[in-house]
Formats: structure tokens, sequence, C-alpha cells
């Protein structure tokens, strides 16, 4: 089940919002876990059981931690914890990876698991896994009720897709959260401009990509149109989702973090990453680079931990040799820039700076897009040599022309600015006649467009 779905919309939200709000404080823990359960089995049945798994080991390993605190014992909760959690991610999505690899190198024929994906795994093995290590660090306090730390793993507003909530930014509020109206509001707001941003930009400029990739020689402007059009798809799509999700737990009494902050606003390429996937940032700076030794040790040693953490990143988005290429593409960038890039950049004027990343990323979305390597090899090729432009190519700029202008707008804090203009303008009371007004219009459009259309792709289910 995903948010921009009618099941999810019409049964599965109200039911849930219902019952949560019926029943007494101390049970809606109970309810919220239920639920969750609930929304993971629609899709995924049997992984239920792996993740229950993964909350009952956690849950123990914390609470050895805490009881064996300084002693041996505490370490090897931690230990059992990270390797079970990281072998139960190597298992599900790098098994057929790393067994395929040794066959193509050796001439091997080690049979391959095929196992299917569990949908989030990314996701909750990171959150469960940062629990054991802040209880460990004495950053929080083990949680000695089972079912509030099933509720934090299980939580389905970012269960499958994020953003990666850790457990000491939401463990006051899984005992002592208060909800408000207010609260309520501005989560519905935020859910129907995640819902608008998924279901009628993402959905609507992946058509344009579909088109593109579909050709076996792009000329110059189709390729820059498709890879274009996929950055504004996986964006919106994303960044669509954060927002559902944020929106989905003001309404329920959770305070998650933001996860973007207008990437393609960005002059750098470290500017990018501080602004796109802000929770998997943080995770790997507090869990991975600090631990090596951050910024201590010397230059050579930040180099390096910047390249591991820029491996795993790459790793951690996909079991394929592409995503390993893309993390390295952008360690290497950040590389360069901490060396002397980001020296020569801050003399550019900012037109220039912004220029500079935006090119940049948009190559690597070639890297991103195709899981084989030579794809796309062609892709990025195609970009920068061969025929400008034909028929086809002018149709879909024609075509799909206004659509990403609109995406270019919305990627950009400028409806954000009216939005604020207009309410230091109108009472309170005017503005919650516009805001009920383009609520209604927000989800009127993107229900209309789920029931009449069929194109609605998921893209970080995968990871």
């Amino acid at each position: 089940m995903v948010f921009s779905s009618l099941t999810f919309l019409q049964c599965f939200l109200p039911l849930c919002l219902l019952a949560y709000f019926l029943v007494p404080k101390t049970w809606r823990n109970g309810v919220l876990f239920l639920f969750s359960l609930l929304f993971y089995a629609w899709g995924e049945p049997v992984y239920v059981l792996l993740m229950l798994f993964s909350t009952a080991l956690d849950y123990t390993c914390g609470q050895m931690v805490e009881r064996h605190r300084g002693q041996r014992g505490a370490k090897i909760a931690l230990l059992v914890s990270v390797c079970v959690n990281l072998g139960l991610l190597g298992v599900f999505k790098y098994s057929d990876f790393l067994i395929g690899t040794i066959n193509s190198l050796f001439g091997t024929a080690l049979p391959q698991p095929n196992l299917p994906l569990p949908i989030g795994i990314s996701f909750y093995t990171f959150q469960t896994m940062s629990y054991t290590i802040d209880v460990y660090r004495g950053e929080a306090k083990a949680q000695k009720n089972i079912l509030h730390f099933g509720a934090y793993v299980t939580l389905f507003p970012q269960l499958i897709a994020g953003p990666i909530v850790r457990y000491q930014t939401v463990a006051d509020e899984l005992e002592h959260r208060e909800g408000s109206a207010d609260l309520f509001a501005s989560g519905v707001k935020r859910f129907a401009c995640g819902m608008g941003k998924k279901v009628l930009l993402a959905n609507n400029i992946g058509l344009l990509w579909e088109a593109a990739s579909a050709q076996t020689d792009p000329t110059v402007l189709t390729a820059w149109l498709g890879v274009i059009a996929y950055g504004f798809q996986i964006y919106f799509d994303f960044s669509g989702y954060s927002d559902m999700a944020i929106g989905l737990g003001r309404m329920l009494g959770f305070r998650f973090w933001e996860n973007f902050n207008y990437p393609f606003l960005a002059d750098s390429i470290t500017d990018f990453w501080r602004r796109w996937h802000i929770s998997l940032g943080t995770w790997f700076r507090d869990y991975v680079y600090i631990p090596l030794g951050g910024n201590q040790g010397g230059l050579a040693k930040q180099l390096r931990n910047i390249a591991i953490v820029w491996l795993l990143t790459g790793f951690w988005h996909g079991a394929s040799w592409n995503f390993v290429l893309w993390g390295v593409y952008f360690g290497v960038l950040l590389v360069a820039e901490k060396l002397f890039l980001l020296r020569w950049l801050k003399k550019l004027p900012a037109a220039l700076r912004h220029l500079y990343a935006l090119v940049l990323v948009t190559i690597s979305w070639t890297l991103f897009a195709f899981t084989e390597i030579s794809k796309g090899a062609v892709w990025c090729k195609a970009m920068f040599s061969g025929v400008l432009f034909d028929s086809s190519s002018l149709y879909l700029l024609l075509t799909y022309g206004l659509m990403l202008a609109v995406c270019a707008l919305a990627a950009t804090p400028l409806g954000k600015r009216c939005y604020e203009k207009l309410n230091s303008r109108l009472g309170q009371r005017a503005l919650t006649v516009v805001d009920c007004g383009g609520l209604v219009c927000v989800l009127g459009m993107a229900a209309a467009y789920l029931v009449s259309g069929s194109y609605n792709p998921f893209l970080y289910f995968r990871f």
C-alpha cells in the first residue's frame, strides 16, 4: 500500500484516524502498531515477520545495553544488533548481487537465492540499528514498553520511504505526545502538498522520461529533456512522499525532521547534499563519518572518510554497480570541492555556481536511472554529441515544455513565499478559507488523476 492510492486515501487513512482518536490516549500506540502492521502486510504479508523479528531483536538488545552499561555485555548486545541488522540487509538486498559478481569474476555457477526485496528494509533497519547505537552512547534511554518500541519501528507514515526517523527525536512523543487542532490542520496541509507533488507533478513529468528513455538513439535535446524529467520525477516523487509522511506524522502528534530543502537551488555539490535526503545524509554523518574520525586526523583521513561514506551511500541505494559508481561519482566531486573547487566556486557569480551544480547533478541521473552501466553511458554520451534535435524531440519539448516549467517553479520556494505574503495580508479567517479551497482543489485533482490514470510508480520501493 502506498499513500498515493485510493485504498489508502478512502479506506485505510480514515479508519486509522477514526480508531486512533476514539480510543484512550494510553491505547493509541497499540492502535498505531496494529494499523502499521496492516499497512505493511497489505503488500508484504510474509515479511511482516521479518520486521517483527527486527523489532524484537533491537528491543532486546537495547534492554541488554541498558542493563550492562559500561560492561562487556553492552558491547556484545550492540555488536549483535549491528551485525544481525546488516546481515538481514545483506541477505535480502545484496546476496544476489554479491553471488552474481563472484560468478562473473571467477567463472563459478553459485546459485542465487532470488529473494524478493522487503519493502522499506533499508529504512527500518537503519532506524532500529540507530536506536541500539544511541542507547549504547547514552543519547537515548532504552524503551521499556515493547509496544511503544514496535510503534516506533513500524510507524507507517515513514515506514517505506522515510524520512529516517531516529528514536531519540521521537522518544518523548511516543509516550507523551499531545495533538492539537492546529497541528492536525498543518499535517493535512502538508499531506496535500506532498500528494500534489507526487500525483500531479512526479507522475506527469515521469511520462516525459518514459517517452524519452524508450528511444534507442536519442538526440541531444531528447537526452537532456529525458534526464531533466527524471531528475524532477525522482525529486517530486521522493520529496512528495516525505511531505506526506511529515503531514501524517503531525496528524498523529509526531514532528518528523525535514528531508528536503530545495536541493535544485544548491550552488555546489556539497550544498546539494545538505539539501537532498537530509535524514540519510545526517545518518551517515553521525553513524559512519564521525565514528571513522570525521574531520579529525588530517586531510588524508578526512578524504578517506568521505570516500567510504559515499561508497556506502551508493551501495545503500541499490545492489547494482551503477549505484556504486553513482556514489563514487559524488564522492570524487565532494573530495574535489573539499580540496580546491569550493574556493574557486566562491569567486564565480551565483548564477554560474548554480549552473555548475545543476549540470553535474543532472549528469548523475544517467548513472542512477539505468542499472546497466552501458545504457547510462550511451545516454550520457547522447547528451553531448550526435544530432542536436529532430521532429520527435521537438514534439516532446512542445508537449511537455509547460510541465517542465511548472516543475522548475515548484522546485523553488516561490509558492511558499507567495503563501507567506498572502498570510501577512489576509486575516486568519480569510486564510483558512483559502487553505480549505486549495486543499480541496489539490486533493480533488489528485483523486481524479488516480481514478483515471494508470501511471503511478513509486521509485523508492526498490530502496
